[in-house]
């Protein structure tokens, strides 16, 4: 029997129209407020994985549009990549003067009220699996707290997890590997080139 298809897809722009393989898939997962590229990666969305930490969602969630975004309207699923525990141990606190302007360390509870009304399912990955994330690119105990797995790793940690590879084909499109200076970039794009060597994933080009 044929394996069914999970295309993972990040927020950079593909160099080719990947939009008829993409939403030809069985299921696709997409990041935060996630970038359909003018149509080039797609539409289908099944699940979206969202950073519930960061002052970006927050200006997200007060935005009356940010729920018109495409793919989170066909979203099914809303996946909260860090655990409440986890942004309280590990994640950085405003000091008192960033605070006095609102600004919080944890958005949980508002992206659940702003998504939940939307009609998702909401659901929150273990705080266990983060830890196991970090072990995975060995981030020791203690650097837990200046370096953090991107809801990228996660999420392709996730889907591997969870998305067997007898019955899955996992393809990845649209990371670069770079951005926030607090993720282990080097190390997640070692562990993700050693997932193609041994087949577990393939890149969508």
């Amino acid at each position: 029997m044929a394996r069914k298809t999970a295309i993972i897809v990040g927020n950079g722009k593909p160099e080719h129209d990947l939009s008829g393989i993409v939403d030809d898939a069985q299921f696709v997962m997409r990041f935060n407020e996630p970038n359909l590229a003018g149509g080039m990666s797609g539409e289908r969305t099944d699940m979206v994985m969202l950073a519930a930490s960061s002052k970006i969602l927050y200006r997200r969630l007060i935005d009356p549009g940010f729920t018109d975004n495409a793919a989170l309207k066909a979203a099914k699923v809303l996946m909260l990549a860090y655990h409440p525990d986890i942004i309280r141990r590990y994640h950085p606190r405003p000091n008192i003067f960033q605070r006095l302007r609102g600004r919080r360390a944890d958005w949980t509870m508002q992206a659940i009220d702003v998504m939940g009304k939307a009609g998702k399912e909401i659901r929150i990955m273990p705080p266990q699996t983060y830890i196991d994330g970090c072990n995975e690119l060995d981030i020791a105990g203690s650097q837990m707290r200046k370096v953090f797995p991107s809801t990228g790793f996660l999420g392709i940690r996730y889907t591997l997890a969870n998305f067997p590879a007898s019955e899955w084909d996992v393809k990845l499109c649209g990371f670069s590997w770079e951005g926030w200076k607090r993720h282990d970039w080097r190390n997640e794009r070692a562990w993700i080139e050693n997932k193609i060597a041994t087949d577990r994933v393939s890149l969508l080009v």
